[in-house]
């Protein structure tokens, strides 16, 4: 997904998303050095995700035994 950020608002970016729809983005969030007009993308890291689930699954055998 590909979202461009229109202009900043307090602590908030105001970002456009795909749909043409607009939302507020914590600037925490947002890279340093983006500015109103840069384009963003957000992706689904799916190795990172399983490698995630996985030490979860092993940190509940261990609080567990």
């Amino acid at each position: 997904m590909r979202i461009i950020i229109d202009r900043f608002e307090g602590d908030f970016a105001v970002v456009e998303l795909e749909n043409k729809l607009f939302a507020n983005m914590p600037k925490s969030l947002v890279p340093l050095g983006a500015k109103e007009g840069s384009v963003l993308s957000i992706e689904l890291d799916e190795k990172e995700t399983e490698k995630r689930k996985q030490n979860i699954s092993e940190l509940k055998d261990k609080v567990n035994a």
